[in-house]
């Protein structure tokens, strides 16, 4: 059995009345981003509690390298997670506070020093957890996150508090722990960052899963390519691209919107027919607006048209 996967089959979760968790099922592969999205309300943060043995299902299993997180010995060595970045006593020094977790997981000493290293938190080691901003704190969760070497690290909106430096350093970490052949869950309402750096997206809505895929798969499969068209005879141009099969829209003064048709398969219809054109260019659909159109009307709050502020 890999140790570097998590599988989660058939979770259900009540609260009350409130079904949190209706039949979740996905897999974290190994060596791979797991980005995992859904508004707010979709059972992210509960899947997660109970992956992490936090919060037992109603029915269905989470298994961390085919075990129960319960049955994990020393569990820090297995997994490691952000969930919480306040969970900190603020008395305590970043590396006193890595000390204790470590010596509960009978970690060496010479581990802590490694991942303050790692996040970049080496020289703010003996400073008060108390006194750390919130991107600071987000890297000493992940620091003791990565204490055990663990082959699973699952994150809770990792990039919350971070700077444009801490966002491109934590782009950086993720990759390379993915590339050691690590699984890794990242959950994030940061569309752009997930699409930089997730292999594999697993979209939730009301507790269900809405869509699980390769994130290549997910752009084509919601949202095919758009192809833009600059040319002087756009009348010419659309009843030519309209006998080649695509589906073509006049969007502005010789300017067309064609979808249905490859940019080199544009170039080519035209390049046949002698259409002059100025300029083709290529629009993919992108994770936010796959997410948009998976998740519609699967949110747990909504807007509606602001009204005016005054009564």
């Amino acid at each position: 059995m890999n140790d570097a996967i998590i599988e989660v089959t058939g979770l259900r979760k009540r609260f009350g009345p409130t079904v949190a968790l209706d039949g979740v099922t996905f897999t974290a592969p190994p060596g791979k981003v797991t980005g995992f999205i859904g508004p707010n309300g979709a059972g992210k943060s509960t899947t997660i509690r109970v992956i992490l043995g936090l919060d037992a299902p109603d029915e269905g299993r989470a298994r961390v390298g085919g075990h129960p997180y319960r049955d994990l010995r020393n569990p820090l060595r297995h997994v490691g997670a952000l969930v919480d970045a306040a969970a900190v006593q603020p008395s305590r020094t970043a590396r006193n506070h890595l000390l204790w977790l470590a010596r509960s997981q009978t970690l060496e000493a010479g581990r802590v020093d490694a991942v303050l290293e790692l996040v970049g938190l080496a020289a703010a080691a003996r400073r008060k957890a108390g006194g750390f901003s919130l991107g600071m704190r987000q890297r000493l969760g992940i620091a003791a996150a990565m204490l055990g070497d663990p082959p699973v690290v699952i994150l809770d909106e990792p990039f919350n508090g971070m700077d444009p430096e801490g966002i491109v350093w934590m782009r950086k970490l993720l990759r390379t722990l993915a590339a050691e052949g690590r699984a890794l869950l990242v959950s994030s309402h940061l569309m752009s960052e997930l699409q930089g750096i997730a292999d594999h997206i697993v979209v939730i809505g009301r507790g269900k899963v809405l869509a699980e895929a390769g994130i290549d798969e997910l752009l084509a499969r919601a949202a095919g390519e758009q192809v833009l068209l600059q040319t002087p005879t756009p009348a010419e141009a659309y009843r030519v691209l309209h006998r080649a099969g695509g589906v073509t829209t006049i969007i502005d003064d010789g300017v067309l919107s064609v979808s249905g048709l490859a940019a080199r398969q544009v170039v080519a219809a035209l390049g046949q027919s002698g259409v002059v054109f100025s300029e083709v260019t290529t629009q993919r659909a992108t994770l936010e607006d796959v997410y948009f159109q998976l998740t519609s009307g699967e949110a747990e709050f909504g807007t509606n048209t602001v009204q005016g502020a005054q009564r």
